[in-house]
């Protein structure tokens, strides 16, 4: 009976180093996968949904949008019919139309043209006057859809340069991220699997040490007593 204690706190010990190991595993696992799920959310941003709805990703450069977009904000155009454009709306359009440079400003005013056609005015809101010329229908790119604080600068740099090399490189990233995960999972599966045929036998052992001591326990002792027939 003298070594029971021993080995129910041997026992215990196992299960809190297997416990703390657990914890700090799954505590990798939840950082990793955030980390991933960052990934794929900014290159679907950035990437997959503007290619998808014929959208334009820009970059904020200055700050004639502050506070809502701060210089480093990632933008999304989305294309828009110009006759349902209204005062209020934030919109993006070519400063000289067949031109590359563009302004996303929010519409403060539209005129309606005898003829039918639309102008519309401008300004930043952080700018204190209207842009200087009124805008046509035909220097129009989109709507703002939605945007990405900080994202900007990783759009440029995707769709930059670097984007040569960046797509592959990001796909071979994944692929050694997915391999890790299954090797991870296939190591970490071995170990408990190890740990639990360990616990079973200590389980066993103990089981069979306590029922030695109560057979022990459960012998009867001997009739001293002296009878006189």
């Amino acid at each position: 009976m003298s070594d029971l204690p021993t080995r129910a706190t041997a026992r215990n010990t196992g299960a809190d180093e297997e416990k703390s190991r657990g914890i700090l595993y799954y505590l990798g696992m939840g950082i990793s996968g955030g980390l991933f799920a960052l990934v794929l959310l900014v290159g679907a941003l950035v990437i997959i949904i503007p290619n998808l709805t014929g959208s334009l990703p820009l970059t904020v450069l200055t700050s004639s949008m502050e506070p809502g977009l701060p210089p480093g904000t990632l933008i999304v155009v989305k294309p828009i019919d110009t006759n349902e454009i209204i005062v209020g709306d934030v919109i993006t359009y070519q400063i000289e139309s067949g031109k590359a440079g563009v302004i996303t400003h929010r519409v403060t005013g539209i005129t309606n043209s005898s003829d039918g056609t639309r102008t519309f005015t401008l300004k930043g809101d952080n700018n204190d006057v209207a842009d200087e010329l009124q805008v046509l229908p035909v220097q129009v790119q989109g709507k703002l859809w939605y945007s990405v604080p900080w994202i900007g600068y990783v759009s440029n740099f995707v769709n930059g340069n670097a984007k040569s090399w960046l797509v592959p490189v990001i796909a071979i990233g994944l692929f050694v991220y997915a391999g890790f995960m299954i090797a991870s999972g296939i190591i970490s599966g071995a170990r408990k699997r190890k740990r639990r045929r360990a616990r079973a036998q200590r389980e066993a052992e103990r089981a069979a040490s306590i029922a030695a001591a109560t057979e022990a326990d459960a012998v009867e002792p001997a009739d001293n007593r002296v009878r006189f027939d």
